[in-house]
């Protein structure tokens, strides 16, 4: 990457001003004391109402969605509409169910999510097999995803520990040091993409990454070795006992290529994609968006060595009103209330709101919430979220100026101290 430099007129930002963050001091059980324990009871019969409703209206939308095309066609249809209108309103049409469709299946993969954490039931077996069912409907696999996600939760935040979204680092980006002030780093060198470009980068993120990390474990963790990936039992990411339970989630994708070959031999390639390949690369992307900006925030830490436990690297997320209440609806308030499950995976989505209430009442300004619109904070973040670095225990991402908007306390901040007269 270019280290060019060029002039530059000195602006008024100064890194020791920066509004300061002190870590977070309470243990767990401090946190979780604070919390009524009915909260984290798991009740199997109100999760599977949720998933009854699910399965109702995914099946509803098929359903609807079968008299789309017939009815367009139709000759009483066409003259009324013309035969550009009706083709206009045929394709807005198949918009509105790929667009519900999408939740719906969203929301299905959440039911799953809900299984991978036991936070469904107290069954481990109906956690197994229902969690086991849904995300394999939806190509991911599940027992293999499970282990990866467990330990996401469990090493959030941490730098040499997290499993993914982890910020890249300045020397992972070949970014040399701060120059003098004579001579400051050409940041439009650096990061000087085009809105298009970066555009492009986002898309391609969105309907890509999942996928992408779960065959090339792209943005884990970087010390893994190369070809690591969910599908190899012999992978770093599990251990010799788990490989049964690795091989039989490639056994449910392998089915799932199977059906989806069958499907096509049967119905058609277009129609297949149609009911069912367009509404499923939207779970890529809305699962991919949700967890994306649930992760990735300039105002959140990340941390190194020591600075780092469990509780602080659970308040390192963000709650979004993600989609207003469609999202609440459709996707179990899986955005709504996320700080609270990085808290306690295994407390069920339904107790979340509360939860959440007393969970505010005791952090106070560690939690963390934004109401910007998700799409306009995605392409945000997506820019101001570039790299962290080298040094230091506690680091805030920096953007395409390498700005912070945000700096650990004193004791914590590697960096000139203020010369602010207070």
């Amino acid at each position: 990457m270019s280290t060019a430099t060029k002039p530059q007129v000195k602006d008024s930002y100064n890194e020791a001003d920066l509004p300061q963050f002190e870590p977070m001091p309470w243990s767990l059980k401090e946190i979780r004391d604070a919390l009524p324990a009915r909260l984290f009871k798991r009740d199997t019969a109100r999760g599977l109402r949720f998933f009854a409703v699910d399965l109702v209206m995914t099946t509803a939308l098929w359903t609807a969605a079968t008299y789309i095309d017939p009815y367009f066609a139709k000759a009483e249809v066409i003259e009324k509409f013309s035969p550009i209108g009706a083709e206009v309103a045929r394709w807005a049409s198949w918009c509105v169910y790929w667009w519900f469709q999408g939740l719906v299946f969203t929301g299905i993969w959440v039911i799953g999510h809900e299984c991978g954490h036991g936070a469904f039931s107290e069954n481990q077996w109906v956690n197994d097999i229902l969690g086991f069912v849904t995300h394999t409907f939806l190509w991911t696999p599940f027992f293999s995803w499970r282990i990866s996600h467990h330990r996401h939760h469990s090493n959030h935040a941490s730098m040499e520990r997290d499993e993914v979204y982890v910020p890249k680092t300045r020397s992972d980006l070949g970014i040399p040091p701060e120059k003098e002030q004579w001579e400051p780093l050409d940041w439009d060198e650096l990061f000087g993409d085009t809105p298009i470009y970066t555009l492009y980068m986002l898309v391609r993120q969105q309907f890509l990454a999942f996928p992408a990390y779960l065959l090339w474990n792209v943005s884990g963790q970087k010390h893994y070795p190369k070809y690591t990936n969910h599908f190899d039992p012999n992978s770093v990411l599990f251990t010799k006992s788990q490989r049964g339970i690795v091989m039989i989630s490639n056994a449910g994708i392998a089915f799932m290529i199977w059906g989806v070959w069958k499907s096509c031999q049967i119905w058609g390639a277009a129609n297949t994609f149609k009911y069912y390949g367009l509404p499923w690369f939207l779970v890529t992307h809305w699962f991919i968006m949700i967890t994306y900006l649930h992760h990735t925030d300039p105002v959140m830490p990340h941390y190194r060595g020591k600075e780092w436990n469990f509780q602080r690297g659970a308040a390192a997320t963000v709650d979004r009103p993600f989609l207003g209440w469609q999202g609440r609806f459709f996707l179990h308030d899986v955005a709504h209330f996320h700080v609270i499950h990085h808290f306690f995976p295994k407390m069920p989505f339904y107790h979340g709101p509360e939860a959440t209430d007393y969970l505010k009442a005791f952090i106070g300004e560690h939690y963390n919430f934004s109401d910007k619109p998700v799409f306009k904070a995605l392409w945000d973040n997506y820019n101001d979220c570039q790299f962290v670095e080298d040094e230091g225990d506690v680091v805030f991402y920096r953007n395409k100026e390498g700005k912070s908007i945000r700096r650990p306390t004193d004791p914590y901040f590697v960096g000139k101290k203020s010369t602010k007269v207070e």
